[in-house]
Protein backbone atom coordinates (compact mmCIF):
# COMPACT_ATOMS: atom_id res chain seq x y z
CA UNK A 1 0.00 0.00 0.00
CA UNK A 2 0.98 3.77 -0.54
CA UNK A 3 1.06 5.80 2.51
CA UNK A 4 -0.10 8.51 0.48
CA UNK A 5 -2.46 7.56 -2.56
CA UNK A 6 -3.33 10.22 -5.40
CA UNK A 7 -6.56 9.81 -6.42
CA UNK A 8 -6.41 11.55 -10.60
CA UNK A 9 -5.61 9.74 -13.67
CA UNK A 10 -2.28 8.73 -15.05
CA UNK A 11 -0.69 10.45 -18.12
CA UNK A 12 -0.68 8.04 -20.31
CA UNK A 13 2.79 9.54 -22.08
CA UNK A 14 4.08 8.90 -18.72
CA UNK A 15 4.00 5.32 -18.91
CA UNK A 16 6.28 3.89 -21.53
CA UNK A 17 9.22 5.96 -19.34
CA UNK A 18 7.77 5.00 -16.06
CA UNK A 19 7.68 1.33 -17.25
CA UNK A 20 11.33 1.62 -18.27
CA UNK A 21 12.06 2.85 -14.68
CA UNK A 22 10.47 0.17 -12.38
CA UNK A 23 11.07 -2.93 -14.87
CA UNK A 24 14.47 -1.94 -17.09
CA UNK A 25 16.48 -0.14 -14.88
CA UNK A 26 15.43 -0.68 -11.25
CA UNK A 27 14.40 -4.03 -11.79
CA UNK A 28 11.91 -4.17 -9.25
CA UNK A 29 10.41 -7.69 -8.36
CA UNK A 30 7.09 -8.84 -6.53
CA UNK A 31 8.62 -9.59 -3.28
CA UNK A 32 10.39 -6.29 -3.04
CA UNK A 33 9.43 -3.00 -1.14
CA UNK A 34 9.96 0.83 -3.07
CA UNK A 35 10.24 3.90 -1.96
CA UNK A 36 9.40 7.20 -4.31
CA UNK A 37 9.82 10.39 -2.82
CA UNK A 38 8.91 13.09 -5.21
CA UNK A 39 7.20 17.08 -5.04
CA UNK A 40 4.29 18.24 -5.98
CA UNK A 41 6.07 19.52 -9.66
CA UNK A 42 6.66 15.66 -9.76
CA UNK A 43 3.59 13.87 -8.65
CA UNK A 44 2.53 13.11 -11.83
CA UNK A 45 5.49 11.33 -12.55
CA UNK A 46 5.03 9.86 -9.19
CA UNK A 47 1.68 8.40 -10.18
CA UNK A 48 2.99 6.87 -13.43
CA UNK A 49 5.31 4.85 -10.95
CA UNK A 50 2.89 4.11 -8.97
CA UNK A 51 0.88 2.53 -11.84
CA UNK A 52 3.69 0.34 -13.14
CA UNK A 53 4.56 -0.69 -9.30
CA UNK A 54 1.29 -2.22 -9.19
CA UNK A 55 1.90 -4.26 -12.00
CA UNK A 56 4.43 -5.51 -10.43
CA UNK A 57 2.61 -6.24 -7.19
CA UNK A 58 5.39 -5.34 -5.18
CA UNK A 59 4.75 -3.15 -1.58
CA UNK A 60 5.23 0.68 -2.04
CA UNK A 61 5.38 3.70 -0.38
CA UNK A 62 5.26 7.79 -1.44
CA UNK A 63 5.84 10.89 -0.41
CA UNK A 64 5.00 14.19 -1.37
CA UNK A 65 7.62 16.29 0.01
CA UNK A 66 5.58 19.55 1.03
CA UNK A 67 3.22 17.26 2.72
CA UNK A 68 5.85 17.08 5.59
CA UNK A 69 8.16 19.84 4.88
CA UNK A 70 8.96 23.81 3.77
CA UNK A 71 10.78 24.32 0.48
CA UNK A 72 13.28 24.97 0.12
CA UNK A 73 14.00 21.96 2.65
CA UNK A 74 15.41 23.32 5.90
CA UNK A 75 18.38 20.25 6.44
CA UNK A 76 17.66 16.68 6.12
CA UNK A 77 14.58 14.95 4.59
CA UNK A 78 11.80 14.78 7.42
CA UNK A 79 12.75 11.62 9.37
CA UNK A 80 9.54 9.50 8.64
CA UNK A 81 10.54 9.67 5.16
CA UNK A 82 13.80 8.42 5.90
CA UNK A 83 12.75 5.75 8.43
CA UNK A 84 10.77 4.68 5.27
CA UNK A 85 13.37 4.70 2.94
CA UNK A 86 15.46 2.56 5.14
CA UNK A 87 12.96 -0.49 5.12
CA UNK A 88 13.10 -0.68 1.16
CA UNK A 89 15.63 -2.36 -1.64
CA UNK A 90 14.53 0.21 -4.15
CA UNK A 91 13.87 3.91 -4.34
CA UNK A 92 13.06 6.68 -6.75
CA UNK A 93 13.60 10.60 -6.28
CA UNK A 94 11.91 12.73 -8.62
CA UNK A 95 12.08 16.16 -7.40
CA UNK A 96 12.77 19.76 -8.71
CA UNK A 97 15.52 21.26 -6.60
CA UNK A 98 15.43 24.44 -4.46
CA UNK A 99 18.09 26.63 -3.40
CA UNK A 100 19.97 25.01 -0.65
CA UNK A 101 18.68 21.27 -0.89
CA UNK A 102 21.89 19.54 -1.11
CA UNK A 103 22.27 18.31 2.41
CA UNK A 104 18.25 17.19 2.20
CA UNK A 105 19.74 14.66 -0.94
CA UNK A 106 22.61 14.23 0.86
CA UNK A 107 20.93 12.59 3.61
CA UNK A 108 19.11 10.37 1.58
CA UNK A 109 21.70 9.12 -0.67
CA UNK A 110 23.38 8.42 2.63
CA UNK A 111 20.68 6.22 3.46
CA UNK A 112 20.77 4.44 -0.02
CA UNK A 113 24.15 3.64 0.15
CA UNK A 114 23.98 2.39 3.86
CA UNK A 115 21.32 0.12 3.27
CA UNK A 116 22.30 -0.51 -0.42
CA UNK A 117 19.40 0.63 -2.46
CA UNK A 118 18.97 0.53 -5.96
CA UNK A 119 17.89 4.45 -6.49
CA UNK A 120 17.13 6.02 -9.29
CA UNK A 121 17.77 9.77 -8.91
CA UNK A 122 15.54 11.79 -11.19
CA UNK A 123 16.05 15.47 -10.06
CA UNK A 124 14.39 17.91 -11.94
CA UNK A 125 12.79 15.20 -13.82
CA UNK A 126 9.40 16.61 -16.30
CA UNK A 127 7.22 15.33 -19.10
CA UNK A 128 9.36 16.21 -21.95
CA UNK A 129 12.46 14.07 -20.05
CA UNK A 130 10.09 10.96 -19.63
CA UNK A 131 8.96 11.09 -23.23
CA UNK A 132 12.87 10.97 -24.31
CA UNK A 133 15.51 10.37 -22.48
CA UNK A 134 13.47 7.72 -20.14
CA UNK A 135 12.41 6.03 -23.59
CA UNK A 136 15.49 5.27 -24.39
CA UNK A 137 16.67 1.56 -25.26
CA UNK A 138 19.32 1.22 -21.88
CA UNK A 139 19.93 -2.23 -22.71
CA UNK A 140 22.01 -0.52 -25.89
CA UNK A 141 23.35 2.75 -23.86
CA UNK A 142 24.46 0.12 -21.35
CA UNK A 143 26.43 -1.46 -24.01
CA UNK A 144 27.66 1.60 -25.30
CA UNK A 145 29.02 2.39 -22.01
CA UNK A 146 30.63 -0.40 -21.14
CA UNK A 147 32.46 -0.20 -24.41
CA UNK A 148 33.18 3.41 -23.30
CA UNK A 149 34.19 2.30 -20.15
CA UNK A 150 36.49 -0.26 -20.79
CA UNK A 151 38.88 2.03 -23.01
CA UNK A 152 38.53 5.25 -21.11
CA UNK A 153 39.46 3.45 -17.93
CA UNK A 154 42.60 2.99 -19.57
CA UNK A 155 43.32 6.18 -20.59
CA UNK A 156 45.79 8.48 -19.22
CA UNK A 157 45.19 11.61 -21.13
CA UNK A 158 41.94 12.15 -22.61
CA UNK A 159 41.59 15.60 -24.62
CA UNK A 160 38.35 16.89 -25.93
CA UNK A 161 37.45 19.85 -28.52
CA UNK A 162 34.97 21.46 -29.95
CA UNK A 163 33.86 24.19 -32.68
CA UNK A 164 32.51 27.09 -30.07
CA UNK A 165 36.21 26.66 -28.01
CA UNK A 166 36.49 23.87 -25.88
CA UNK A 167 40.24 22.50 -25.55
CA UNK A 168 40.23 20.50 -22.31
CA UNK A 169 43.63 18.09 -21.58
CA UNK A 170 42.67 15.80 -18.47
CA UNK A 171 44.85 13.55 -16.78
CA UNK A 172 43.79 10.18 -14.72
CA UNK A 173 45.40 7.71 -12.72
CA UNK A 174 44.07 4.30 -11.71
CA UNK A 175 43.84 4.82 -8.18
CA UNK A 176 40.54 6.85 -9.27
CA UNK A 177 37.71 4.58 -10.31
CA UNK A 178 35.77 5.16 -13.62
CA UNK A 179 31.91 4.68 -12.91
CA UNK A 180 29.33 3.42 -15.44
CA UNK A 181 25.62 4.83 -14.67
CA UNK A 182 23.99 3.88 -18.13
CA UNK A 183 20.45 3.18 -16.22
CA UNK A 184 20.90 0.01 -15.31
CA UNK A 185 21.01 0.31 -11.37
CA UNK A 186 22.87 -2.04 -8.68
CA UNK A 187 23.59 -2.02 -5.64
CA UNK A 188 27.12 -0.25 -5.91
CA UNK A 189 26.13 2.61 -6.95
CA UNK A 190 22.47 4.61 -7.57
CA UNK A 191 22.22 6.44 -10.57
CA UNK A 192 20.50 8.95 -12.71
CA UNK A 193 17.12 8.12 -14.48
CA UNK A 194 17.60 9.05 -17.50
CA UNK A 195 20.89 7.09 -17.48
CA UNK A 196 23.55 7.04 -19.53
CA UNK A 197 27.09 8.07 -18.94
CA UNK A 198 30.56 7.69 -17.94
CA UNK A 199 32.42 9.34 -15.12
CA UNK A 200 35.50 9.42 -12.95
CA UNK A 201 37.29 12.38 -10.99
CA UNK A 202 40.25 13.33 -12.74
CA UNK A 203 43.69 13.81 -11.68
CA UNK A 204 44.55 16.96 -12.87
CA UNK A 205 42.43 18.92 -15.67
CA UNK A 206 43.99 22.26 -17.83
CA UNK A 207 42.14 24.02 -20.55
CA UNK A 208 39.26 25.86 -22.02
CA UNK A 209 35.55 24.78 -21.42
CA UNK A 210 33.03 26.34 -23.14
CA UNK A 211 29.64 25.60 -21.35
CA UNK A 212 27.44 25.71 -24.28
CA UNK A 213 24.83 23.52 -22.97
CA UNK A 214 23.36 23.97 -19.32
CA UNK A 215 24.95 23.91 -15.64
CA UNK A 216 23.44 22.44 -13.17
CA UNK A 217 21.81 22.63 -9.81
CA UNK A 218 19.07 25.33 -9.32
CA UNK A 219 20.96 27.40 -11.68
CA UNK A 220 19.46 25.33 -14.39
CA UNK A 221 15.83 25.74 -14.24
CA UNK A 222 17.06 29.49 -14.19
CA UNK A 223 19.28 29.47 -17.17
CA UNK A 224 18.35 26.94 -18.81
CA UNK A 225 20.16 26.64 -22.81
CA UNK A 226 23.69 28.78 -22.48
CA UNK A 227 23.97 28.53 -26.71
CA UNK A 228 23.63 31.95 -26.69
CA UNK A 229 24.95 32.88 -23.95
CA UNK A 230 27.96 30.52 -23.26
CA UNK A 231 29.93 30.25 -20.26
CA UNK A 232 33.78 29.98 -20.43
CA UNK A 233 35.72 28.90 -17.62
CA UNK A 234 39.62 28.73 -17.72
CA UNK A 235 41.29 25.75 -16.04
CA UNK A 236 44.39 25.47 -14.64
CA UNK A 237 45.35 22.78 -12.33
CA UNK A 238 41.81 21.75 -11.59
CA UNK A 239 40.69 25.19 -10.76
CA UNK A 240 38.94 27.75 -12.11
CA UNK A 241 41.11 30.76 -13.09
CA UNK A 242 39.05 32.79 -14.96
CA UNK A 243 35.52 32.90 -16.01
CA UNK A 244 33.78 34.87 -18.67
CA UNK A 245 30.05 35.17 -19.79
CA UNK A 246 27.19 37.71 -21.64
CA UNK A 247 25.33 36.80 -19.47
CA UNK A 248 26.50 39.06 -16.33
CA UNK A 249 24.25 37.38 -13.63
CA UNK A 250 24.80 34.10 -14.59
CA UNK A 251 28.46 34.77 -14.09
CA UNK A 252 27.91 36.27 -10.61
CA UNK A 253 25.74 33.24 -9.66
CA UNK A 254 27.51 30.85 -10.84
CA UNK A 255 30.97 32.70 -9.31
CA UNK A 256 29.38 32.75 -5.80
CA UNK A 257 28.24 29.07 -6.39
CA UNK A 258 32.25 27.82 -6.83
CA UNK A 259 33.05 30.24 -3.93
CA UNK A 260 31.06 28.02 -1.41
CA UNK A 261 34.05 26.49 0.19
CA UNK A 262 37.62 25.55 -0.86
CA UNK A 263 37.16 23.27 -3.44
CA UNK A 264 34.07 24.58 -4.62
CA UNK A 265 36.04 25.54 -8.09
CA UNK A 266 37.85 22.25 -8.28
CA UNK A 267 36.86 19.74 -11.38
CA UNK A 268 35.58 16.80 -9.12
CA UNK A 269 34.11 15.17 -11.85
CA UNK A 270 34.52 14.32 -15.66
CA UNK A 271 31.56 12.25 -17.57
CA UNK A 272 30.94 11.47 -21.06
CA UNK A 273 26.87 11.18 -22.04
CA UNK A 274 26.18 7.94 -23.78
CA UNK A 275 22.01 8.07 -23.81
CA UNK A 276 21.57 8.18 -27.33
CA UNK A 277 17.67 8.67 -27.17
CA UNK A 278 18.87 12.41 -26.24
CA UNK A 279 19.67 14.22 -29.41
CA UNK A 280 19.44 18.14 -28.27
CA UNK A 281 19.72 20.55 -25.60
CA UNK A 282 16.60 20.43 -23.77
CA UNK A 283 18.18 23.22 -21.08
CA UNK A 284 17.69 20.44 -18.20
CA UNK A 285 20.86 19.24 -16.36
CA UNK A 286 18.88 15.56 -15.47
CA UNK A 287 18.38 14.89 -19.42
CA UNK A 288 21.31 16.93 -20.87
CA UNK A 289 24.08 15.84 -19.08
CA UNK A 290 23.33 12.32 -20.60
CA UNK A 291 23.71 14.15 -24.18
CA UNK A 292 27.07 12.04 -26.22
CA UNK A 293 29.08 14.94 -25.48
CA UNK A 294 31.66 15.84 -22.27
CA UNK A 295 30.52 17.43 -19.15
CA UNK A 296 32.74 17.77 -16.22
CA UNK A 297 31.44 19.21 -12.40
CA UNK A 298 32.84 21.71 -10.15
CA UNK A 299 33.13 20.65 -6.19
CA UNK A 300 32.15 17.30 -4.63
CA UNK A 301 34.00 14.17 -6.58
CA UNK A 302 31.72 11.21 -5.33
CA UNK A 303 34.43 10.34 -2.91
CA UNK A 304 33.57 7.17 -1.76
CA UNK A 305 32.76 5.67 -5.36
CA UNK A 306 35.61 7.38 -7.30
CA UNK A 307 38.62 7.13 -4.38
CA UNK A 308 39.02 10.91 -4.76
CA UNK A 309 40.75 12.31 -0.57
CA UNK A 310 39.23 15.68 -0.83
CA UNK A 311 35.27 16.67 -0.59
CA UNK A 312 33.07 20.02 -1.09
CA UNK A 313 30.06 20.74 0.24
CA UNK A 314 28.62 21.61 -3.54
CA UNK A 315 28.74 19.76 -7.18
CA UNK A 316 27.60 21.94 -10.41
CA UNK A 317 27.43 20.09 -13.44
CA UNK A 318 28.35 21.72 -16.96
CA UNK A 319 27.68 20.67 -20.47
CA UNK A 320 29.35 21.65 -23.47
CA UNK A 321 27.97 20.65 -26.27
CA UNK A 322 29.34 18.38 -30.01
CA UNK A 323 32.51 17.73 -28.50
CA UNK A 324 35.25 15.47 -30.33
CA UNK A 325 37.23 13.28 -27.38
CA UNK A 326 40.69 11.13 -27.83
CA UNK A 327 41.17 8.68 -24.97
CA UNK A 328 45.10 8.68 -25.23
CA UNK A 329 45.42 8.33 -29.22
CA UNK A 330 41.64 6.24 -29.65
CA UNK A 331 38.94 8.93 -31.04
CA UNK A 332 35.76 7.54 -29.12
CA UNK A 333 33.58 10.46 -30.51
CA UNK A 334 33.75 12.76 -33.75
CA UNK A 335 31.42 16.43 -32.64
CA UNK A 336 28.89 14.36 -30.70
CA UNK A 337 28.76 11.16 -32.57
CA UNK A 338 30.26 7.77 -31.29
CA UNK A 339 32.97 6.28 -33.46
CA UNK A 340 32.48 2.78 -35.10
CA UNK A 341 35.13 1.92 -32.03
CA UNK A 342 32.02 2.43 -29.62
CA UNK A 343 28.85 2.24 -31.92
CA UNK A 344 29.62 -0.48 -34.47
CA UNK A 345 26.90 -3.45 -33.93
CA UNK A 346 25.29 -1.53 -31.44
CA UNK A 347 23.66 1.39 -32.99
Amino acid sequence: MSQMEINTEVDADLLPGAYNAINVCLRLKPEERITIIADNDAADIARAMEHEIKKVGAEYSTFIIEDYTPRPIPGDLPQVILDDLAKSQVSIFAATPKMGELRSRASMTYVVDAHKIRHGHMVNINKQIMMEGMRADFIKVDKISQRLIDIASKAKIIKHTSDNGTDITAEFVPELKWLKTSGIISVDKWGNLPGGEIFTSPWNVNGTFVVDGVVGDYLCQKYGDLLHTPLTIEIKDSRISKMTCDNKELLEEFTAYTMTDENSNRVGEFAIGTNIACKNVIGNILQDEKLPTIHMAFGHPYSAHTGAKWSSTTHIDCVSIKNSIWCDEIQVMDKGVFMPVISEGIL
